[in-house]
């Protein structure tokens, strides 16, 4: 298998955040919290958030140096919250995430995002 590159960890984390952010789009919390299926959805994909996070930061340190206000911590937190503490999920903090946090995040990541090119580390026009 190829290895990952970090661009190739920071579209996981778009793509996923988009979508966790698609599942809800125009939702109420109340519709979110009664509908189990959205609810695993959206938390599967901040679990793949997570483990990009996760990876990133251990392949890819100077990344994670180069760009400290991307919660990539937090981002890692929240995945291992869920996993080791699945019955334990508070709703509450899924919806504040998908309606908030993963919204500024995707800003955060398409603005150091390359507009073209995979080259390893490369996370913006000026490297």
């Amino acid at each position: 298998m190829k290895p990952q590159s970090a661009i190739d960890y920071i579209d996981h984390i778009l793509q996923a955040a988009r979508l966790a952010c698609e599942y809800v789009d125009g939702w109420e919390r109340e519709q979110f919290f009664k509908d189990r299926r959205t609810q695993q959805a959206v938390i599967l994909n901040l679990i793949v958030i997570g483990e990009a996070a996760t990876r990133l930061m251990q392949e890819y340190p100077q990344i994670i140096e180069r760009f400290p206000e991307v919660p990539w911590r937090s981002m890692k937190g929240m995945r291992n919250r869920i996993a080791h503490g699945y019955f334990e999920i508070n709703l509450q903090i899924i919806w504040d995430t998908v309606r908030t946090a993963l919204p500024a995040l995707i800003g955060q990541l398409e603005a150091l995002r390359p507009a073209q090119g995979n080259d390893g580390d490369h996370t913006g026009p000026d490297t």
